[in-house]
């Protein structure tokens, strides 16, 4: 796939974009800019972008049956209402057990059932410190225990169509794994943890992820200026080169939820790259599945 396949949503690039999200309900994209603390939006029917910002970074977003966001952020999961000029109302729902310095969640996503799920890590990836935590936060239970840990840089989350199969990645150097969990869609449970692939021999590390309606994982490859497919069986089998060589994280949308949106990187705002830490859509030829709604009464 050459760039003209490329639609280019923003000629505001992002230090590190991420969370991408496409609300059914409102026909709009979502994603966030963690460092400058932004919610993005863009509406493709008037091609048009919109941006709000935050108190703390927010590392990851969510949609509400009410409307709203679902965020997690540097000191919790926060619920926020997105107004109409540039700020946002957020309220603290659950605060980070973990908090201290250097701390933050990173990625994050609702389950099939709708219940809330965001993974911690230490922000300075040189420190290698395996201090992350995997959390589940529904409003009937709060924010739960940590369900996984010993986490270097969590990412990959994602379900298979059914729910049954939990993904998750540790996207650091010196891991480069992803993990799929037999998932209890009663409870909430991921067991049975097991290596579904490692990317230490391939090009870029395992980042944001999203599945398509035939039950494959797509997962940017941070480093590797790819998007790469894996079958259930955790097969390659189709690898779409990117024009930046840091793609963070992929979503299904569109009104057909044919559409992948990619999020990106950009280490250096000072170097000279046009890609670095753009946003872009592509048509890979997969359907996807809509997000499941975060269920909250306003």
């Amino acid at each position: 796939m050459n760039p003209n396949n490329f639609e280019l949503v923003s000629t505001q690039a992002c230090i590190v974009g991420e969370s991408p999200l496409w609300s059914v309900l409102q026909q709009r994209w979502y994603w966030v800019d963690i460092p400058r603390k932004t919610i993005w939006s863009y509406d493709p029917a008037t091609q048009s972008t919109h941006s709000w910002l935050c108190s703390e970074m927010v590392a990851n977003i969510a949609l509400t049956t009410a409307g709203t966001l679902i965020a997690a952020m540097e000191s919790g999961i926060f619920h926020i209402t997105l107004q109409d000029g540039p700020a946002v109302n957020a309220s603290l729902l659950a605060a980070l057990p973990e908090a201290g310095p250097g701390i933050r969640f990173n990625d994050g996503r609702c389950d099939r059932q709708g219940r809330y799920w965001s993974g911690t890590m230490f922000m300075d990836m040189a420190a290698a410190r395996d201090i992350g935590n995997l959390y589940r936060y529904t409003t009937d239970d709060g924010l739960s225990a940590p369900v996984v840990s010993q986490l270097l840089t969590q990412n990959g989350l994602a379900w298979s169509p059914d729910g049954k199969t939990m993904y998750l990645s540790d996207s650091h150097p010196q891991r480069q794994l992803i993990w799929a969990f037999d998932y209890d869609t009663d409870s909430g449970t991921p067991h049975g943890q097991r290596v579904f692939a490692d990317m230490t021999s391939m090009a870029g590390r395992p980042d944001g992820a999203a599945v398509d309606t035939d039950g494959c994982y797509w997962i940017c490859a941070n480093d590797g200026a790819a998007v790469v497919r894996f079958t259930p069986e955790g097969k390659v089998d189709r690898t779409i080169s990117l024009p930046m060589k840091k793609p963070a994280m992929c979503s299904f949308g569109g009104s057909n939820l044919d559409e992948l949106m990619i999020t990106s990187i950009n280490p250096d705002p000072q170097t000279p790259d046009a890609w670095a830490g753009q946003t872009l859509i592509i048509r890979p030829g997969a359907q996807g599945i809509a997000e499941t709604l975060f269920p909250l009464e306003v």
